[in-house]
C-alpha cells in the first residue's frame, strides 16, 4: 500500500502483489499500460498517453517531483512502513533539528574557519581538529547560520565539548 499526495489531493494506492500493472487507487481498480526507456515511461491509462520522467528523488522526505509531460509535479509518497511509523509516532524521530557542532573526539583546536553570523552550507568545513597527530575537518550537517564559537584556535577540547551553535 502507499499513500500518494499529489497536488494536496490523496490517494490510497495498492498494486496487485503479481501484476504491478493493475491495483486499486482509493478503492477503484485501475490498469496501466507502460513502457520504460532510461528514465522516462511512457504510460497508457484510460486510453490516455502520458510521458513521465522522475526529475527528483529526496528518500529522506519521500519526496518526488515527476514531469508528466514536461510539466513539474510534486508528489509525497509513503510505503507500508512510513505508515506504521506514523500510527507509532515514529515518523520524526530522524528528523531532530541540528543546534549546535560538538567535538566528536579529544583534540586540539588548529582552525576555526568561520564566524560569528556567518551563513553557512551542508558539508561546509567549520573547524579543525587535531586528535591523534590527524588533522579532521569538522562539518556542517545542515544549512545555517553560525551565532556562537564555542572554541578558539590553538585550544584543546575534550570530547562532546561545544564548537559552534547555529540559529
Amino acid at each position: 500500500m502507499y499513500n500518494i499526495e499529489l497536488n494536496k489531493t490523496k490517494f490510497d494506492v495498492k498494486l496487485d502483489s503479481f501484476d504491478k500493472k493493475k491495483g486499486t487507487i482509493n478503492g477503484k481498480e485501475f490498469k496501466i499500460d507502460y513502457s520504460q526507456n532510461d528514465n522516462e515511461y511512457h504510460l497508457i491509462y484510460n486510453h490516455q498517453s502520458y510521458i513521465l520522467e522522475v526529475d527528483t528523488f529526496d528518500q529522506e522526505q519521500n519526496l518526488i517531483i515527476l514531469k508528466i509531460n514536461n510539466e513539474k509535479i510534486e508528489c509525497q509518497v509513503s510505503d507500508d512502513i512510513d505508515i506504521l511509523l506514523k500510527q507509532l509516532g515514529m515518523d520524526k524521530l530522524s528528523s531532530k533539528k541540528v543546534n549546535d557542532i560538538k567535538a566528536p573526539m579529544p583534540g586540539m583546536v588548529l582552525d576555526v574557519l568561520v564566524d560569528v553570523g556567518q551563513t553557512v552550507k551542508k558539508g561546509d568545513t567549520l573547524v579543525v581538529l587535531e586528535a591523534m597527530k590527524m588533522e579532521n575537518n569538522i562539518k556542517s550537517p545542515i544549512d545555517g547560520k553560525v551565532v556562537q564559537i564555542a572554541c578558539k584556535a590553538s585550544k584543546a577540547v575534550e570530547k562532546n565539548d561545544l564548537l559552534v551553535v547555529f540559529e
